[in-house]
């Protein structure tokens, strides 16, 4: 039986931020800093630290300015520059791509990530990113379409189709959702029927396609070279 299936119906598009879906552990790193020097007299009183992080360390895949921060600070922190431009991603497959496509959205800060099909996805490739990243489900492409036309967000696929306008040559709308496909097939038809525009990515090996997770990246970076300034979101 297909493991949506037992889920039971659900909503159209359902938003949620923050925790993943199910619970995931933080990845061992060798990076990361340990309980705050002093003890616990000397921890700082700004709400936006957590207690148990500054009591045993953090070792969160999280930039430095982060360290000791509650999930829910760095979040509300994130909301205050995300950019104009979200992605969406195909999910008929359980494409571990998918994963990666999450972590690149919130190293580029996308102000969110639709997952079109499928609600359960593989999140190991995320590296527990998805808890800070705003990602929304949808059952359908058609779902996706009404709430980008509700919002004014201009749908640009990414396929190297017929028809597809040289990545670096296209203008990127501030304001957008970037559409992939699953790796290997691409997109469905429904979805390249109903972009606003489809971009490729020039390519000059033998391989048909890129690596989806490797396409997101620098697509996401083409938006970020038209409309993210240098030192914008306090990087």
């Amino acid at each position: 039986m297909d493991d949506d299936a037992e889920r039971g119906p659900e909503p159209d598009a359902e938003p949620f931020a923050g925790a993943a879906a199910e619970p995931d552990a933080e990845p061992t790193l060798s990076v990361g800093v340990g309980p705050w020097p002093g003890g616990p007299d000397a921890w700082p009183s700004d709400p936006r630290y957590d207690r148990e992080l500054l009591a045993n360390g953090d070792a969160r895949n999280v930039v430095d300015r982060f360290r000791y921060w509650t999930v829910e600070a760095i979040v509300a922190e994130l909301d205050r520059h995300r950019h104009g431009f979200s992605v969406a991603i195909e999910n008929w497959q359980h494409d571990m791509n998918i994963g990666s496509i999450v972590r690149t959205a919130n190293a580029f800060l996308a102000e969110t990530v639709h997952i079109v099909g499928r609600r359960r996805w593989n999140k190991r490739g995320a590296m527990v990113t998805d808890r800070y990243q705003h990602i929304v489900h949808h059952d359908t492409i058609d779902s996706l379409v009404a709430f980008a036309r509700a919002n004014d967000r201009p749908i640009v696929a990414v396929d190297n189709v017929p028809g597809s306008v040289d990545v670096t040559e296209f203008g990127f709308p501030e304001r957008c959702i970037l559409l992939f496909g699953q790796e290997g097939p691409g997109l469905t038809a429904e979805a390249l029927d109903a972009a606003d525009a489809v971009v490729e990515i020039r390519q000059f090996g033998s391989t048909r396609s890129l690596n989806a997770g490797a396409a997101a990246a620098i697509v996401m970076h083409q938006w970020i070279e038209e409309w993210a300034a240098p030192g914008s979101a306090d990087q």
